[in-house]
């Protein structure tokens, strides 16, 4: 494989995008005072209230000590609550305030915009195609060694 071919490879293609929609989704979400992974913790707890430290670490694709930093930054922004014990277990159950609730609203249609935007060139069925293909190569990778 040439360095020319490395550049035309699915893997090296997905992680540009990647980039790229980091990139696009942290400038639109600065607006808000937030960060990606901030964001994205937002909008689990407004999908599902309560998730674990564990399980919002997991979706926001960070470390369950880089998820506690997050949470820390969104209590002390007032966009969270959590008890200061658990109810049971060591989990501390995680929910939106209602001014998180706002800034989640406000913040999500930014980031819609840059979704749109990044798949203008695809019409309805290629978006679905492509939706489908990609969770068929992470499906293909889970639990993988490599």
């Amino acid at each position: 494989m040439t360095q020319d071919d490395v550049y035309r490879t699915v893997g090296y293609q997905l992680k540009r995008v990647q980039a790229a929609l980091r990139a696009a989704m942290d400038a639109a979400l600065r607006a808000h005072g937030l960060t990606t992974p901030q964001y994205a913790c937002l909008e689990m707890l407004g999908q599902r209230p309560e998730l674990s430290n564990a399980e919002l670490a997991r979706g926001a694709f960070v470390t369950r000590q880089s998820m506690n930093v997050v949470l820390r930054n969104l209590e002390e922004a007032g966009l969270v609550s959590r008890p200061a014990t658990a109810p049971s277990g060591r989990a501390l159950p995680t929910r939106l305030t209602e001014a998180g609730e706002r800034v989640l609203e406000a913040a999500r249609a930014d980031v819609l915009a840059v979704e749109r935007r990044m798949t203008a060139g695809l019409d309805r069925a290629q978006a679905e195609v492509l939706l489908r293909q990609l969770d068929a190569m992470a499906e293909a990778l889970a639990g993988s060694d490599g």
